[in-house]
């Protein structure tokens, strides 16, 4: 089957002997492509041939000027807007917020021939009637808001007249000069012929230029539609051309040239659901896959279509390898680069510094981006590496110039990349160029060819917009230079190569205009993307825009409609794919394209609908275990002879894996600055407070008197060694000052319950901070077993000895109770007790034998006191025995031999428990 730029090429070829006088004109360049080639292979001998222009290209061509930039625009409105404003003007940030909608507007006015005079007339009215009332007086705000919509004209005229001057113009002033200049153009062409090919809707200016040019008789029009469209006077995909039909009088005339019915042919038609946009690319990659398999031949007529492009890099990802030829027409978007995201936090790093400097968390992504590490590589010291990791040992939340220079010695890189000077627009672009110019130069990116021309593009854009500054004068703040940079860089594309006329082709939809595959892969046909549902990016109200004859988002429903249809139409199989999942911005609900496809009558296609889902075995999870080797055995004998202590035989009774990893493998928690307060430094404050203002009452009874002096120098105390601890953090504000109370609260009320007992009893302090350690005398075990661990505090209690363990975390009186003494070995419900009798019987193994007893102070739970060890009969029975003295460490220490014994055991693995 020909498509249908080759009927048209065969039926132009027939009618005339030389195409050197015929000029085509198509919706896109990349439709003039495949023109070219039907040409090519059409043609039997030599011939001149014949220009070819989309239709973009052609006006540009009739109206005799350039098409101005998007920037060029912006910064032409501001001049204009400035030059015409009566009273107090936005700033350049400001005004860019807006101006692209007021662009879009005087574009759209302008290739639909609207007379601007009645249209703002009727638009500053609307406004006025908006805000009117007829008791309230107008506000500031109020006469502003009106003024700016009565000085639009004057902005609009000065506008255009502002880009004529520069022989350049937006595409709406173009097709309206276009309009004006026609006559002069056929005069000054009167051998050439028009051949229009592929249109669907037009605006005013294009159906203008085209009508005269047929009605002159100096060219045809091809359209590209079914029949069946056309005749259905409903059905969205024919709008356009029956409203031509009844409006144009050559159409009247001479009738449509083109009309095919090729939509009733055979088709097979699979829609699909899927569920999210990632799964989309697998799906087309798994499809593709099966074509190269089953039918590679296939894949040369073959289109995966976008409906929404966002889906392209998946979509690369997802193409198997065994593909040879992709052609993706679509670019690259260029802010979705590496080095985007490096110059994106460069610019962030400078627009939120505060007079404390920069906070970490951005500082430290931007020192691991990939592109410095890269740079700070080709030094002897990756400095990059080194500055994180000494912000996160200093514990630095805000880190400022004078840090960074210090710690690097001020390395010149670091000095490049961190100033304190004001970041104006001139210095941020200097930085910029010079870190592009500092990564080409130094960072060995020769074998990286995709990031050499990444920094050839970002250098062409920093020097543009370095131009762009030098020229105008009102950039003068970051947040300009930033909005103005988002603005250039969302329009950069970086284009991939190729070969546009073989293999796979991947594009979007309205690249798909007048092109014909036998199999379409059409993605992400949900409502809200195709089509694009009610957005209005305007300040044109609705009832306006239909008065004047402007499109609303009923027209832009028709033309998606049209060219979704168009690409079914001799299409051979079809899979149209959407994304089940709901989602507030990307839909979830299946197209209306789609619900009227199962609607309509295909009497000889094959129209499916299916759900489709990965397919997901569960995977048990198995608990992991580690078998001891030679090596492993190793590190617990060397682990074993240095001391087991109380909190690490806890670790492994909670979870014999984690004991492995952090106590024999050492593998730490990673260096993290932290911002708040950490569980472990708290208890560490906590302990190093209790530690010094209890020191002056080792050996001596406490008093009244002695315990209200510590306690009213336990402020001071607190932020000293929250100094000492917690480094170079901030606790002036947020989390860490309410911690600090916290610590300062915690240690009054440990006083406050101290000089109560004091009061009642005879409190003699023996000893603080205590290391203790014992070899165990393990007869299994071939080598020698250590406990060691440090004794928070020991006193006398009315002369009973007692050893108390602080706890900063919240303990209960059931967890220091035993009733059943193999529990406190295998369950860790029990550590608080486990580690209590650890303390007891290292004490009592290098002191004088005697009876003591043991309790946590738990800070969370001061309300209990001292929560004392006791054994009990059964859970939640009476207490047995809150004295530990012989028989209880005996009994003890056969537990203690074989939980160490099972530790050490070379046949016993290490196996990963489950924790709940």
């Amino acid at each position: 089957m020909k498509s249908f730029l080759e009927e048209v090429v065969v039926k132009i070829s027939q009618q005339y002997a030389s195409l050197e006088n015929v000029i085509f004109v198509l919706p896109s360049k990349r439709a003039g492509t495949f023109m070219r080639n039907s040409i090519a292979e059409t043609t039997e001998h030599t011939i001149f041939a014949p220009e070819i222009f989309s239709i973009e290209g052609f006006i540009e061509h009739v109206a005799t000027l350039s098409y101005a930039t998007n920037t060029e625009q912006l910064f032409a409105l501001y001049e204009s807007y400035r030059a015409t404003r009566q009273g107090e003007t936005d700033s350049f940030y400001a005004f860019s917020k807006w101006a692209q909608t007021v662009l879009q507007d005087f574009n759209e006015i302008d290739r639909y021939l609207i007379d601007t005079e009645r249209l703002f007339a009727n638009l500053s009215a609307v406004q006025e009637i908006s805000i009117w009332s007829p008791e309230a007086k107008k506000t500031r705000m109020m006469e502003d808001y009106l003024s700016f919509w009565k000085q639009l004209p004057g902005l609009y005229r000065h506008f255009n007249e502002n880009l004529l001057r520069q022989h350049i113009g937006h595409q709406g002033l173009i097709y309206r000069t276009a309009c004006e200049k026609l006559t002069e153009y056929l005069e000054r062409s009167p051998d050439q012929r028009h051949i229009f090919v592929g249109f669907n809707a037009l605006n005013t200016a294009e159906s203008q230029i085209i009508q005269t040019i047929l009605g002159n008789d100096r060219g045809e029009i091809f359209w590209d539609i079914d029949r069946s469209f056309v005749e259905d006077p409903i059905h969205d995909a024919g709008l356009f051309i029956r409203q031509h039909l009844r409006e144009w009088p050559y159409l009247k005339e001479h009738g449509i040239n083109g009309l095919s019915a090729h939509y009733s042919d055979s088709k097979d038609i699979e829609i699909i659901g899927i569920p999210k946009n990632v799964s989309q690319a697998k799906y087309v990659g798994q499809l593709l896959k099966q074509m190269h398999d089953e039918r590679p031949a296939q894949l040369k007529r073959t289109a995966v279509v976008l409906g929404e492009e966002s889906l392209l890099n998946p979509i690369i990802n997802a193409v198997p390898l065994e593909i040879p030829d992709v052609n993706i027409t679509m670019g690259y978007p260029l802010d979705k680069s590496p080095l985007a995201a490096l110059f994106q936090q460069f610019f962030a790093l400078y627009l939120h510094r505060d007079e404390q400097g920069w906070f970490h968390k951005p500082l430290l992504d931007f020192l691991s981006h990939p592109y410095l590490q890269l740079l700070f590589s080709a030094e002897k010291t990756n400095w990059a590496t080194e500055l994180s990791i000494e912000i996160k040992k200093r514990n630095w939340a805000y880190v400022n110039v004078r840090q960074l220079l210090r710690s690097t010695q001020e390395h010149e890189y670091v000095a490049f990349l961190f100033f304190d000077a004001p970041p104006t627009p001139s210095l941020m672009l200097e930085k910029c160029i010079g870190l592009i110019t500092l990564l080409k130069e130094r960072a060995n990116l020769d074998a990286h060819p995709l990031s050499l021309e990444y920094l050839y593009r970002f250098y062409t854009l920093f020097i543009q917009l370095d131009g762009l500054l030098k020229k105008h004068g009102f950039l003068t703040d970051l947040r300009s230079l930033i909005s103005l940079y988002q603005e250039l860089l969302s329009a950069e594309t970086l284009d991939f190569q190729g070969e546009p006329l073989r293999g796979l082709q991947i594009m979007g939809m309205l690249e798909s205009r007048n092109l014909d595959f036998e199999t379409v892969i059409l993605t992400s046909v949900n409502e809200g993307i195709l089509p694009s549902g009610k957005s209005n990016n305007s300040f044109i109200p609705f009832d306006l825009k239909k008065y004047f004859g402007l499109p609303t988002y009923k027209e832009k429903d028709a033309v998606y409609t049209y060219h979704f249809y168009r690409l079914l139409q001799r299409a051979k199989k079809v899979y149209i794919l959407y994304n089940t999942e709901p989602d507030v911005l990307e839909g979830g609900e299946p197209s209306r394209l789609i619900r009227q496809l199962l609607t309509d009558d295909h009497r000889s296609s094959d129209v499916s609908s299916a759900l489709a889902t990965p397919h997901i075995a569960p995977t048990p999870y198995r608990l992991e275990t580690i078998t001891k080797d030679p090596g492993l055995m190793a590190l617990i004998r060397e682990h074993a002879t240095k001391g087991f202590s109380p909190t690490s035989l806890s670790n492994y009774i909670r979870d014999p894996l984690q004991f492995y990893k952090k106590h024999l493998l050492r593998i730490d928690d990673s260096l993290e600055v932290e911002e708040t307060i950490a569980a472990n430094t708290f208890g560490t404050i906590v302990h190093d407070t209790l530690e010094e203002l209890y020191q002056p009452f080792i050996g001596t009874d406490l008093t009244v008197p002695g315990l209200q002096t510590a306690r009213a120098n336990a402020k001071e105390t607190v932020h000293k060694h929250f100094k000492k601890t917690y480094l170079e953090g901030d606790i002036t504000r947020g989390k860490n000052l309410i911690a600090y109370q916290v610590v300062i609260r915690y240690i009054k009320n440990f006083f406050d319950k101290e000089i109560e007992t004091v009061q009642k009893h005879q409190v003699h302090l023996v000893a603080l901070e205590q290391n203790l350690n014992i070899t165990l005398d393990l007869k299994a075990i071939p080598f020698p077993v250590i406990l060691k661990g440090k004794l928070d505090r020991v006193d006398r209690v009315d002369g009973q000895l007692r050893i108390i363990d602080y706890k900063t975390g919240k303990v209960t009186a059931a967890q220091v109770e035993i009733f059943d003494w193999d529990l406190l070995v295998t369950e860790y419900d029990y550590s608080k007790a486990f580690q209590l009798l650890c303390y007891a019987l290292m004490y009592d193994a290098s002191h004088v034998s005697e009876p003591l007893t043991a309790g946590i102070v738990s800070f969370k739970n001061l309300g209990a006191g001292v929560l004392g060890f006791a054994t009990k009969e059964k859970k939640g029975g009476r207490t047995k025995n809150g004295v530990i003295d012989d028989e209880v460490l005996a009994t003890f220490k056969d537990r203690l031999a074989a939980l160490i014994s099972e530790i050490c055991h070379p046949e016993t693995p290490f196996e990963e428990k489950l924790l709940l």
